[in-house]
């Protein structure tokens, strides 16, 4: 069996946990004999190529075959948009008239481009939707070009989604979506991304099947975008830990360090980490806070924790990659993971591979499947600080949740989470 893969990031590069999911799944497939041709926006040539064929989409100039009309081809990857400065109050036929003038602005300038390539960053700039609709377009022209060579179509996350519609419309291949966050998880019910939403249901709705993360995200799929319960199924994580050695550090302090690790945003919770430090605070002094990351949230927070007093007691340490993530694990007594909403949350898995005791947020995919990790509504910093307490102050709590977590992260496997996925592959082939 042979799988077109549409992701947006590849370790040894990444910006975060997507980028590590999509190589364990990779990994994992490789493993239950599923090939995976890995389609991302811009590879830079050292991605492990043992366990995926690599496809650079930056090196794929768009081009399509004889057959097929512009207009077809730009019909079946949606490229096809009007902005938001039309004129109000159009009646129904001078709106298809817009639309139809502007269809073909669109594919006159696609012809003046055809045969080009697209340099893309692969990052998260504020041109990331234009990557997105033009990572559609040369991604319908991999799945043409490689039509022969794979079985279905696995997408991850919304900025592949356009690809994967687009792969599907072209080939007449099944496609599969993952859901690894919604916009519903990166803000507020009020302050979602309306265009980022259109592609997420577009995406959905397009799936032959819709896999989640988590029964949380599987729930919000379900409630907010009105997808068929039949069709979404939920695959937890894994972590892969192969290869990791446990990391030896020497402490400059001897006090105990309770530590954040995460984008420093409205979804991870700061601000409850931040209010249960200082409660922790009234009660010992012998401890010290850590908030490892970065995000819109970081000058908000750092001023928070100076309104508190405790900045004496408090290290923000900016982003962290590869070795200093494990360093920083392996400094720490306790993690905290108090994400508001979590589609699934990688990190207090990793922390517990290291031998460190994790709180996390009831309202993550993680507290699913977590038995020994310490569970917390996000909101209630009184109980929050009450385990963090705890969990520095009692030895043998410490130790318990240490060895019951080492053992109960090593059995979630991606071997295994992958073996799900490819049954959910055999259903849909047939």
């Amino acid at each position: 069996m042979k799988v077109l893969m549409f992701g947006w990031e590849f370790p040894p590069h990444i910006a975060g946990g997507l980028g590590t999911a999509c190589y364990g799944i990779v990994k994992g497939l490789a493993y239950n004999g599923v090939e995976t041709l890995f389609v991302m926006p811009s590879a830079s040539g050292d991605e492990d190529q043992s366990v995926a064929t690599i496809i650079n989409a930056s090196d794929v100039p768009v081009t399509f075959s004889e057959d097929l009309s512009v207009s077809d081809f730009l019909d079946k990857v949606q490229f096809v948009h009007i902005g938001t400065n039309m004129l109000p109050y159009l009646d129904p036929q001078d709106f298809r008239d817009v639309v139809e003038a502007e269809r073909k602005r669109q594919s006159s300038d696609f012809r003046i481009h055809y045969g080009q390539k697209y340099k893309f960053s692969g990052k998260y700039g504020s041109n990331l939707l234009e990557e997105v609709a033009r990572y559609a377009m040369v991604g319908g022209t991999i799945a043409l070009q490689h039509k022969d060579e794979f079985d279905l179509i696995h997408a991850h996350d919304w900025l592949t989604y356009s690809a994967g519609i687009a792969a599907k419309r072209l080939t007449g291949k099944p496609l599969i979506v993952h859901v690894h966050a919604t916009s519903f998880d990166r803000s507020s019910d009020q302050n979602i991304d309306t265009r980022v939403y259109d592609i997420e249901k577009r995406g959905m709705e397009a799936a032959d099947r819709v896999i989640t993360v988590s029964d949380l995200t599987r729930n919000i799929v379900i409630t907010k975008y009105g997808i068929d319960p039949a069709k979404v199924v939920t695959v937890h994580n894994a972590v892969d830990f192969s290869g990791r050695d446990n990391v030896e550090v020497e402490r400059g302090v001897k006090d105990k360090v309770v530590t954040f690790l995460g984008r420093i945003t409205f979804q991870k919770g700061p601000e409850y980490f931040i209010e249960a430090a200082a409660k922790v605070l009234k009660r010992t002094s012998h401890v010290r806070f850590v908030m490892a990351g970065s995000g819109d949230m970081m000058n908000r927070s750092i001023r928070h924790v100076a309104r508190l007093g405790i900045s004496d007691r408090f290290h923000f340490t900016g982003f962290l990659r590869g070795a200093d993530v494990q360093k920083m694990f392996a400094l720490s007594d306790v993690y905290v993971m108090p994400s508001v909403s979590e589609p699934f949350g990688i990190s207090p898995l990793e922390a517990m591979r290291t031998g460190v005791p994790s709180v996390i947020s009831k309202q993550s995919g993680a507290a699913e499947v977590l038995k020994y990790a310490f569970k917390v509504d996000f909101w209630d910093v009184d109980a929050m600080a009450d385990q963090i307490y705890g969990l520095l102050e009692y030895p043998a709590l410490r130790d318990f949740a240490a060895r019951m977590g080492y053992d109960e992260v090593n059995a979630l496997k991606w071997n295994n989470a992958t073996a799900k996925m490819k049954k959910i592959y055999e259903s849909v082939l047939k």
